[in-house]
């Protein structure tokens, strides 16, 4: 479904990305996983066109490098942001409504309509929340309205931007059940994670980014288990960690 291939990124004369190749298949969780400043927010931001990028980037057959955002949009990807970055001064409902603004644009207001009911039924916390101000939501409700907002696009493919950032551990059990949710009705799914242990619980397959470089893929199980992994990112062997759950 997405394919990148050889895709190099830059802050000014900064390289981001150092020639990253790797893609997602349709149905899939595939989680990104590194330290900070490796580089996962800028792979995802490259792919939305946010930032400017040279390599090979396919959707679906057809080449986005170098779109504008709001043609990634349309051609069905969308991305919830790390920080969820809603607009405060708006309500829930608006800030929902905001992500179909180019479905707007295209008169479907009965089919918008009908998503944002299945919006409030995948997160009914935000029924109750949606003439509240966006900006006095809880974390968790904020996490929710970000996913929310990129579901109005009707994206075909999802990119989860550290979903779990801030949260409680009940609420990022809660979030991570709703992202497996969404594969089954099928959207598929990119995350970034520093927790890398919750985002491989989950994923069918993983990357480990590092330096702006892939160094390792494998499937999320196999990364689970790998010694060099869970040293790295999980804090100790994975083995030691489950036997003293």
């Amino acid at each position: 479904m997405l394919e990148i291939r050889n895709l190099y990124a830059y802050y000014g004369n900064i390289e981001a990305l150092s020639g990253v190749t790797c893609h997602v298949k349709q149905g899939e969780i595939v989680a990104l996983i590194g330290a900070n400043g490796a580089g996962k927010t800028t792979l995802l931001n490259s792919v939305c066109g946010l930032v400017y990028a040279r390599g090979k980037v396919t959707f679906e057959g057809n080449a986005i490098t170098q779109l504008a955002p709001e043609a990634v949009v349309a051609r069905g990807i969308s991305q919830a942001p790390e920080g969820r970055q809603i607009f405060a001064p708006l309500t829930v409902l608006e800030n929902l409504e905001l992500g179909a603004y180019l479905r707007y644009r295209q008169r479907q207001r009965e089919a918008v309509s009908q998503d944002l009911q299945r919006i409030y039924e995948l997160f009914p916390r935000l029924w109750e929340r949606r003439q509240q101000t966006a900006g006095t939501l809880s974390g968790g409700e904020q996490q929710m309205l970000a996913i929310g907002r990129a579901l109005m696009a009707r994206p075909r493919l999802l990119l989860l931007d550290e979903p779990s950032l801030g949260l409680a551990p009940v609420i990022v059990d809660a979030i991570m059940e709703t992202v497996i949710k969404l594969r089954e009705t099928g959207v598929t799914i990119l995350m970034v994670e520093q927790n890398a242990r919750t985002a491989l619980s989950i994923a069918d397959r993983g990357y480990v980014l590092e330096t702006g470089r892939i160094i390792l893929s494998a499937p999320a199980r196999e990364l689970l288990n790998d010694r060099q992994v869970t040293r790295a990112y999980l804090g100790k062997d994975y083995k030691e960690f489950t036997e003293g759950r």
